[in-house]
């Protein structure tokens, strides 16, 4: 099909998993391929580079409801695979365990779309099998083992978020203001390099505001007013519709949403 020759089996097994029967699978929509159309609502999968996508989800929305799916790996085995063949070298279980705070690491790119009356979006927690070979473009990490694909093995769990301040749930509840990244780093556990993404993002989407400075860090507060959650400059000319036309198509199996996800460290990127 259209759309399917560049896809990776992570991708392609994510779809499967989330489609209907009465899905559109690889729907032309507007000049642009969409994984799956269900009634009016376009879904699409990137597992990730949110960057690579962000001018065709800023098209789409205008004229579509939209929810962007995210599997996050919260479980991992790493298979070490031949230069050629299909029997494993070895299997192991990885110690490091995903946290879906990780989301931040590409939520960086698009944080103008949150809020926006067709945007939603959806992380996957998910058990995968990444494929090692041995060859050139290795990590001088894994000492010349390449990443050959990625696999899914189980969906664990599934959480919507459909406006802006269903991201709060990642803010440590007894956290005082004024706070810093280095504040939420230290209640949270997270990677300080992570925590700043996320504050970046929050500033962006309107949850939080600077209120001034502690040495060379920039205090924040919560927004108080709910009004200001919405960044104007991300909402368009449709900025007053109604978000009723996507959430009348609710995901397949959606697991109850828990009030805050737990707080395990991850790996992250610049502010």
């Amino acid at each position: 099909m259209i759309g399917t020759l560049r896809e990776t089996s992570l991708h392609a097994a994510v779809k499967q998993w989330y489609a209907r029967p009465s899905d559109e699978v690889e729907a032309g929509v507007d000049g642009y391929v969409v994984d799956l159309r269900r009634g009016d609502t376009l879904i699409e999968i990137q597992t990730r580079n949110f960057a690579a996508i962000r001018r065709k989800l800023k098209a789409l929305v205008e004229r579509h409801p939209v929810r962007l799916l995210h599997p996050v790996a919260s479980e991992k085995v790493i298979v070490r695979m031949p230069p050629s063949g299909a029997k494993p070298l070895s299997r192991r279980r990885s110690p490091k365990r995903g946290q879906s705070a990780r989301l931040f690491l590409e939520l960086v790119s698009i944080p103008d779309l949150i809020g926006h009356p067709h945007f939603s979006l959806e992380v996957l927690m998910t058990r995968q099998e990444e494929i090692l070979r041995p060859g050139q473009g290795g990590s001088w990490r894994r000492r010349g083992w390449r990443v050959d694909d990625r696999r899914l093995v189980e969906v664990l769990e599934h959480t919507a978020f459909g406006s802006a301040s269903d991201f709060q749930r990642f803010l440590p509840p007894a956290l005082s203001e004024p706070f810093t990244s280095q504040d939420v780093a230290g209640a949270t556990g997270l990677p300080l390099h992570l925590v700043q993404k996320m504050t970046y993002c929050m500033r962006r989407m309107g949850l939080i505001a600077p209120s001034g400075k502690r040495r060379a860090s920039i205090e924040y507060v919560v927004a108080a007013d709910e009004s200001t959650r919405l960044n104007p400059r991300s909402l368009g000319s449709q900025a007053a519709s109604s978000r009723s036309s996507a959430s009348a198509t609710p995901a397949t199996g959606s697991c109850p949403r828990r009030a805050r996800p737990p707080v395990l460290p991850a790996p992250g990127a610049h502010a």
